[in-house]
């Protein structure tokens, strides 16, 4: 088990994209929280297994219709499981 912080940077808010990540962190059994940040934006916190987690990676920098994905960056955390689901932070 493993926890990443992934930063998406380019035009991801406004464009459904913390959605986007929610359902396909909920597909593949993953739990913790999306957010925009006030940089414009996205972060993802994140915890489940290391294959799991490099997959929803793959779909970060695909991302939803409408958006464009600049720049990500991932950082590797210890797991913690602190979350018990994947959510929307507001």
């Amino acid at each position: 088990m493993k926890r990443v912080q992934i930063i998406i940077q380019g035009h991801v808010q406004g464009v459904f994209f913390r959605s986007f990540i929610k359902d396909r962190a909920l597909e593949l059994g993953l739990t913790g929280y999306t957010r925009n940040l006030g940089t414009k934006a996205v972060e993802v916190v994140v915890e489940g297994h290391e294959i799991k987690l490099n997959q929803l990676i793959e779909e970060c920098k695909k991302g939803p219709a409408n958006s464009y994905v600049d720049e990500i960056k991932v950082t590797a955390f210890p797991y913690t499981g602190e979350f018990n689901q994947f959510r929307i932070k507001y």
